[in-house]
């Protein structure tokens, strides 16, 4: 019963730290974002979606470091179909505690950079190169470790093909699991022993 009644202590605490420590330095976030879905419910023969994964690390507080995955289709019955991808680098900043939102809200940046294109069957533009992005985004926490966000993101790809640039403006709509680093963890450890 005791081993019991400690780990729940545990639990407990670590659940109380990571409240208070989502986006500090150790930290991990993985989740992603969804935009341009439809699933064609008023016309079937229309399906577009884009997914994007993300997984970065809090290298301090309030700045993560990591990396994305992005692939989208946009398909239509006697239309072109639409391809994108995309793989890189993003970073995040997220403003300091004295602009918090609805006690549980951060706004944060987010720039990304990579490699990425755009190709349109049966002779439609293509472009395949550079991609970059940035724009700012809004995180509510549902619980201490899981954030729903909406991003709104300028999305400029620049290299080869049919057309040498592509542009858009993306608001997008996710999730993103803020898991404790060592650091985190030891720190509650060490408050339990206190």
């Amino acid at each position: 019963m005791k081993k019991i009644f400690i780990s729940s202590l545990f639990s407990v605490a670590l659940f109380m730290g990571v409240a208070k420590a989502q986006i500090q330095k150790g930290n991990v976030l993985v989740g992603g974002n969804l935009t341009n879905i439809n699933l064609g419910l008023d016309d079937p023969k229309i399906f577009s979606v884009d997914i994007t994964p993300k997984a970065a690390w809090f290298i301090q507080d309030n700045i993560a470091l990591g990396g994305y995955v992005n692939f989208g289709l946009q398909t239509t019955k006697n239309a072109p179909t639409t391809t994108s991808y995309g793989v890189g680098a993003l970073g995040r900043y997220y403003t300091g505690k004295d602009v918090e939102v609805l006690n549980h809200g951060r706004f944060f940046a987010e720039a990304t950079v990579g490699v990425g294109g755009v190709n349109v069957s049966r002779g439609g533009g293509n472009t395949n190169g550079l991609n970059l992005s940035v724009g700012p985004g809004f995180a509510y926490f549902i619980t201490p470790n899981i954030g729903l966000e909406t991003l709104l993101k300028y999305n400029g790809l620049v290299g080869f093909g049919s057309a040498t640039t592509q542009n858009n403006l993306n608001l997008s709509f996710g999730f993103q699991i803020y898991l404790p680093g060592q650091r985190t963890a030891n720190k509650v450890k060490s408050d339990i022993r206190n």
